[in-house]
């Protein structure tokens, strides 16, 4: 017996002494839904002044199987403006003893250049670990510091999905003299306890439970808490600068990192003022400025100390014909000024997830830069780094935002243009036909806009007949034994719209069953998406962006079969959308089908959830109804 107690006695202060990492340490409800549980994270940032501060890190992650490993993050990025001093971590069992020490000549030292960079000094050091068995904990620590003050690290509470937090602590500590400011971002519904003193700020959170991703979610950052950090005196590369308000940030972005050179050889005046000439209309101009840069350069990434930050000059784009999104940008500016239209450089979150600058909050934020041409009517955005886009037409990398016009007088907040469910159109007009076989001849005509020409433009540029057969046959996917004989596909640049003109066939589309045949009304546009559904969903949800289709279908039936019933009109409408569906006979084997389906995007309260998903499901189901045929 007292051998027992002993043992256990032993167990338990092994168990429960300091940084001991045994999983039988992480509570039961933690481990639910979890791919990964952050034991223990640290994050601390000492501001020294405001052209320097420090950071320090520790996290200590259990991996319970393979999914988590992309929740480690073990990694620094480094420059010669951020240096990194110290990158170690151990690895433990699952009962704590440790197995392997990695030290900084043990992580891998890689290029965070993306295939399109010449010149790029940012770097970065990762830990590639190959566990031999799950689960196992990652002990990391790094210190680093930077002279780049005007981008100051985030605290994300949660870093991932599927990752729970046993405790986490963030301090930040700043000077007095230099405006320290910070915004937080969805606290309401977190226990985070929060400490805020003179000359820091502290805050630390227990037991979080791993979070799931749902469908129609919100963007990560708009659920889960965090906080952005600024200084209204910072320092970026060595430029100094003082921003209050956006107009006075701007004029420093102004000044300091974009109007410090606006020569180009007189040949290329030479040319552009030939190729305008004559034309009055500013907007019409600019076409001919932006047809002429995408014709000359093309996109790289130019990442080189402020090249980071500040474009290339402007001549340098002339006489090589290649730039990043600052340098095509900056470079189609100053020809535009060549020919007597204003434009502006204007920063932005370019990514397919709609993402806003926070215009209440100011500081550097975006990762892209567009051009923008104010008029009477509205403004135009440019997407400079484009061979093939339209005038004026970013799609869904730039749409419906906030984003940093900026001025000689300053910055000014500008919010992008919205594609309207009417302007992400897809019409199609079409026919086929049932032989009493069964098999299946169809064609049609499908003009797209907005969105959804943006994401079928790209047809147009496919020169390999086999993938685009194969890009179609993923499109219908639903239709068996699909035998493409014909595609022509038109894009139209000026309208921006893609027109479709196709010819397939199926063999034994239809399914029989004795003197009957059945086959599905809707050839050319199902849509079956069905969001998942939940017990009980924690998440508001967002439609992002809407459309509009709309299908206009001849039905030709043989000729020895009769309908069997002919399925009524259908009328939906939600605060979600409409959709109709309605088939007119218009002679004894033919047929009328008209569809009409509209999408509003919004953002829409949970309880709301369950309703939007049966108007789906009613979407689909109707979609997928099937016409009997019975054989005379």
């Amino acid at each position: 017996m007292k051998v027992k107690v002993l043992f256990f006695l032993l167990v338990s202060i092994n168990l429960f002494s300091q940084d001991n990492w045994n999983i039988l340490l992480i509570p039961k409800e933690l481990k639910e839904k979890a791919n990964s549980v952050v034991r223990y994270q640290n994050i601390d940032i000492e501001i020294v002044s405001q052209k320097n501060y420090k950071l320090k890190t520790k996290k200590v992650i259990t991996v319970l199987n393979e999914y988590g490993l992309r929740n480690i993050d073990a990694r620094e990025f480094f420059s010669n403006s951020e240096k990194i001093n110290t990158i170690e971590a151990s690895i433990y069992d699952a009962f704590g003893k440790e197995i392997k020490k990695i030290k900084r000549k043990d992580f891998i030292d890689q290029s965070v250049a993306d295939g399109y960079s010449i010149l790029s000094d940012n770097r970065v050091l990762y830990l590639d670990y190959t566990p031999t068995q799950y689960p196992f904990t990652i002990v990391y620590e790094s210190e680093k510091q930077s002279i780049n003050t005007a981008f100051l690290p985030s605290w994300y509470v949660i870093d991932d999905y599927f990752e729970s937090i046993q405790k986490s602590e963030f301090t930040i500590k700043f000077p007095e003299d230099i405006g320290f400011k910070y915004k937080e971002h969805n606290f309401s519904q977190y226990d985070i306890l929060k400490q805020e003193k003179a000359n820091s700020l502290h805050y630390s959170i227990e037991n979080l439970s791993a979070l799931k991703p749902e469908d129609y979610s919100p963007a990560f950052e708009n659920i889960v808490p965090n906080v952005i950090f600024g200084l209204e005196k910072f320092s970026l590369e060595g430029v100094v600068g003082v921003g209050n308000t956006w107009e006075e940030f701007g004029k420093v972005y102004y000044d300091e990192l974009i109007n410090s050179n606006t020569e180009i050889s007189p040949e290329t005046i030479q040319t552009i003022t030939t190729l305008t000439q004559g034309v009055k209309d500013p907007i019409e101009k600019a076409k001919i400025i932006y047809k002429y840069v995408q014709s000359k350069t093309r996109y790289v990434s130019i990442q080189l100390g402020i090249g980071g930050w500040k474009p290339m000059l402007a001549k340098d784009v002339d006489r090589l014909g290649y730039g990043d999104c600052k340098a095509l940008s900056n470079y189609t500016r100053v020809l535009l000024d060549n020919v007597g239209v204003a434009s502006y450089y204007t920063v932005i979150y370019g990514d397919t997830n709609r993402k806003d600058l926070d215009k209440d909050f100011v500081s550097y934020q975006g990762n892209h830069v567009i051009l923008t041409i104010p008029s009477e009517k509205k403004n135009y955005f440019l997407e400079c780094t484009s061979q093939t886009n339209p005038f004026a037409f970013g799609g869904d990398f730039t749409d419906n935002r906030f984003a940093l016009m900026i001025k000689p007088e300053g910055g000014f907040i500008v919010k992008t243009n919205e594609f309207t469910p009417l302007d992400s159109y897809q019409k199609t007009i079409g026919k086929y036909s049932i032989d009493k076989d069964g098999n299946l001849k169809a064609s049609a005509q499908i003009k797209s806009g907005g969105i959804q020409y943006d994401r079928r433009a790209y047809l147009s540029r496919v020169n390999n007949e086999k993938e685009l057969h194969k890009a179609y046959k993923n499109r219908w996917n639903w239709i068996s034994n699909l035998n493409i004989q014909n595609i022509d596909i038109k894009e139209n640049r000026e309208t921006i719209e893609l027109v479709e003109n196709f010819s397939f066939s199926a063999e034994n589309y239809c399914n029989k069953a004795g003197n009957s045949v059945y086959f599905t009304l809707n050839v050319f546009n199902k849509n079956e998406n069905i969001p998942d559904k939940y017990r009980n969903r924690k998440n508001d949800f967002e439609i992002v962006r809407g459309y509009y289709d709309s299908d206009e279908i001849e039905i030709t039936l043989p000729n020895d079969f009769e309908i069997e019933f002919l399925p009524e009109q259908i009328d939906l409408t939600t605060e979600f959308g409409t959709y109709s569906m309605s088939i007119e006979k218009k002679a004894n084997n033919l047929l009328y089908y008209k569809r009409d389906l509209t999408i509003y995007s919004g953002d829409f309260p949970k309880d709301s959830y369950e309703a939007y998903r049966k108007f789906r499901e009613q979407i689909a189901k109707n979609d997928n109804l099937k016409l009997v045929l019975i054989k005379k």
